[in-house]
């Protein structure tokens, strides 16, 4: 599924597609990824649903300008404009990752309305960031000035280890690729020291005031996220309902991808009268 279209939204270039026909699913990557993860899923439900797929601004084939933000909020008021963009008014939106905190913002700030919202081992709330987050926020630039065959491994490291099972060297290199090059090493760190957990705080101030159906998935042995987030998450939202998928890490795309169909398959349809 080619990201073939481009949304231009404050200087921004936003690659996109859509595909199929039926209620409107919308999939929210997060970092250091991209739309690349939800692709295969995307495919197989665009025989029921509109699907859609983008690359947030400073990922994947979108825009790298280092003068722009690449923050929570500026993700979610790229989200909610890019809604606005497709007339969506009331799609599904499954997110993982920092999509978890960008489609929540959207929802909870930006007044973006969704049918239901699926947040599969989010960021959401706080405490987040990894020592090697800490450390690159706390030296900003100097990451940028290694030799790229240093950082390509240093990436290619970082992202295995979201893995359980281990990650096929074409998978890790389709990954890793947005990354490189004059654009992306640069854009790789400049997301992490852009990370604020202020915007964490600002959504949780609001999780009790969703009313909209949330299905939370979580992989049990996810080594970013503890698991033992997912179960405050579902405490926060109201009705919320929870899944811990065994054998799996922070990118069940790949531990556990027929689970992972599963989940989406039985969340779905239980909205399939709805359109958009």
């Amino acid at each position: 599924m080619e990201l073939d279209q481009r949304f231009e939204w404050e200087g921004r270039r936003i690659a996109w597609a859509r595909k199929g026909t039926g209620p409107a699913v919308v999939f929210c990557h997060g970092t250091p990824f991209s739309s690349l993860l939800w692709q295969p899923f995307a495919e197989a439900l665009a025989r029921d649903f509109t699907v859609y797929l983008w690359d947030m601004p400073g990922y994947g084939q979108s825009s790298k300008d280092g003068r722009h933000l690449v923050d929570f909020g500026a993700q979610a008021s790229a989200f909610a404009a890019l809604l606005g963009h497709w007339g969506l008014t009331d799609p599904h939106v499954i997110a993982h990752d920092f999509g978890g905190a960008v489609s929540l913002r959207a929802h909870l700030f930006e007044a973006a309305a969704y049918a239901s919202l699926m947040l599969v081992d989010v960021v959401a709330i706080p405490p987040s960031g990894s020592p090697f987050f800490q450390f690159v926020q706390a030296n900003p630039g100097l990451l940028d000035q290694l030799p790229g065959y240093v950082h390509r491994a240093i990436v290619r490291a970082y992202i295995a280890n979201a893995s359980a099972k281990g990650l096929s060297d074409d998978v890790l290199d389709a990954l890793v690729e947005p990354w490189t090059g004059e654009q992306g090493q640069p854009a790789f760190y400049r997301q992490i020291v852009h990370y604020d957990e202020k915007f964490l705080r600002d959504n949780e101030s609001r999780l009790d005031t969703i009313a909209i159906p949330v299905r939370i998935v979580w992989g049990e042995q996810d080594t970013w996220i503890p698991v033992e987030r997912a179960h405050r998450l579902r405490e926060l939202i109201p009705d919320s309902t929870l899944t811990v998928v065994p054998s799996s890490s922070h990118l069940m795309h790949y531990d556990q991808p027929v689970a992972l169909m599963h989940e989406l398959a039985d969340w779905l349809p239980q909205d399939i009268g709805s359109s958009a």
